[in-house]
This record gives C-alpha cells, structure tokens and sequence, in this order.
C-alpha cells in the first residue's frame, strides 16, 4: 500500500481536488480551504516533508513515526495531536492498530499504522454532507473518531457471547482446563478494548470544553455523541470483567 493514501483539498465544504504533497503550503494560502492527508504507515522522510509543510511540531511527529503510543489528546501551538487506538476482531481475537491524527484549523493529516480499516468510506461519508464538512477539520476528526468507536461495538458483542458460552459451561459442570484459558485470555482481550476506550472519554471532553477554535460550537454535539457510544463501551466492559471475576471464583 503506497504511504500517501489521498491528499485532498476542500472549501465551503466541497472536494476541490488532489494535492501533491509539495503544493500543501500554496493551497493551504487559498482562503477558506482545508486539505484532508491520510497517510499509512510513513517513512521518517515523508514524515518530515509533511512537518514542513503543515507545520507540525517535531515531538508530535517523531510519536507519528514511532506508534506505540497511548490513546491521548496533545497541543502543540495552534494545532492538536490525537492518538487512538483502533481494533478489529480477527480469527476470535482482537488485532489493535494506532491512528494519530495531527488536527489544525486548515488541516487534518492522519496516519494509520498496524491493523486498521481504511478511512475511505468515512471521507466519502464526510464528503456527501457537504453542510458538515464546511464546518471544516474539526467534523473530518469527529468522523474518524465515530468510526472507530463504532468498531468497538462489534468486538464487544463478540465477547460477551463468548463469555456466555463459557458461564454455561460453569453451570452444566463442562468446565475444563481448557475453558479456564479462555476465561484468561478473554480477560486479557476486555482489558485491552478497555485501555483503548477509556481514554477517548477525557479526550472527547476536552475537544468540546477547550478547542473551540478547531471544535466549532455546532460540532461539539457531535463528541458528545462519541462520548456517549464510548461510555456504553466502557460500562460493559467493566461488566463483563466483573461477571469473569465471578466466574474465576467458581
């Protein structure tokens, strides 16, 4: 997969075309536009192009160009940098991928790195609702957000029937060896999912109370939404983790 996965420029909300990476600086001169960049696992030198040209500050992109970062929200001058944690569910088990995301109010420039679904449909989404993409990069960050957390729900299903199947084994006495493993390794794939959420709850909070610049007031409805999705991921989670505490004991 080629590093540069599209760089697109917008204005009023409309797609007004690709952009090479060394024309970002001229566009971004051009009034009232904003260029979305997706980037998959970059090279160090494409990463310093990228910082000459929006600007980035060179802490936020050395932690782009070395993932393994915690899910986090920091500023940097006038521009924030935005770590999450994506996940899919792969052969009954959870593959975790990193997307950070460098946010301006001209720009958004994210940048996957492991295991990770394609942003494309969230673009073309984004990219027929022209009204809130006008609202510029503050609602292409809203976007990758949702998609992400909307993610979670899967796997979190997933894993509740899992442990339903091993709670009826404890009952009907077919407990094994076996079913104590899976009762470990589903405690350790909650625990995971857990620490990739949780953090998007303070990070949803401090978009819609401090960012206001990047945040418009009418976007900040849409992380509440977030929130909200986030917090349903975290309360069962922290249920099922109980209910295997339960289970562990018997």
């Amino acid at each position: 997969m080629d590093m540069v996965v599209n760089c697109i420029a917008y204005k009023n909300g409309a797609r007004v075309g690709a952009v090479t990476i060394e024309d970002i600086s001229e566009v971004l001169k051009q009034e009232g536009t904003f260029i979305w960049l997706g980037l998959h696992e970059p090279d160090e030198p494409l990463l310093d192009k990228i910082k000459e040209e929006f600007g980035l500050h060179e802490l936020a992109i050395e932690d782009a160009h070395n993932a393994h970062q915690r899910p986090k929200l920091e500023e940097y001058g006038d521009s924030l940098f935005v770590v999450l944690h994506t996940a899919q569910l792969l052969e009954n088990s959870i593959k975790f991928g990193e997307t950070h995301i460098f946010v301006g109010r001209r720009f958004l420039v994210s940048v996957r790195h492991g295991p990770s679904l394609s942003y494309a449909k969230v673009r073309e989404r984004c990219e027929l609702a022209t009204e809130r993409l006008a609202q510029g990069p503050g609602f292409a960050l809203y976007s990758i957000m949702d998609f992400v957390v909307d993610n979670y729900r899967p796997i979190v299903d997933s894993l509740h029937e899992r442990l339903e199947i091993i709670e009826a084994d404890i009952f009907k006495q077919r407990f094994s060896r076996d079913s104590l493993q899976d009762l470990y390794e589903l405690r350790r794939q909650l625990v995971l999912l857990q620490a990739a959420a949780e953090p998007l709850l303070d990070i949803c909070n401090t978009l819609i109370r401090f960012h206001t610049d990047i945040i418009p007031k009418e976007a900040r409805a849409y992380f509440r939404d977030i929130h909200d999705h986030v917090k349903g991921v975290t309360q069962a989670t922290n249920s099922m983790r109980e209910m295997l505490t339960i289970a562990m004991q018997v």
